[in-house]
C-alpha cells in the first residue's frame, strides 16, 4: 500500500530545526546553543519563519532573530524589555 504524504506544512519550529541541522559546521551548533535558553526563557513565545530563515514579527514583538552567514552567526534582539528575561537564562 502506498504511503500518503502529509499535506500539512511543517511548523516554524520544524523548519528552524531543519535549518540548524543543515548547518553541519560550527554555525548549526552555535545557533542550537543559543536557541535552547531563549525558548526556555519564555515557553509561550512562538517561533516564526520567514522566507530568508529569520524569525518574523509577532503581535507581542520579536524577541530575537537569528541568521547564519559564511563566517558568523548573528542574533538581533529587537525588543529590549524581552531581552532582560532571555539574558537571565543565558547566564
Amino acid at each position: 500500500m502506498k504511503k500518503l504524504e502529509s499535506t500539512q506544512a511543517p511548523s516554524a519550529s520544524e523548519l528552524i530545526s531543519k535549518r540548524i541541522a543543515e548547518l553541519a559546521d560550527w554555525r548549526g551548533g552555535a545557533l542550537g546553543q543559543v536557541r535552547a535558553p531563549l525558548t526556555k526563557a519564555d515557553p509561550a513565545a512562538l517561533e516564526e519563519w520567514q522566507w530568508n530563515g529569520s524569525s518574523g514579527g509577532s503581535p507581542a514583538g520579536s524577541l530575537c532573530t537569528g541568521g547564519s552567514y559564511k563566517s558568523v552567526v548573528a542574533l538581533t534582539f529587537g525588543n529590549g524589555r524581552a531581552l532582560q528575561s532571555a539574558s537571565a537564562s543565558l547566564r
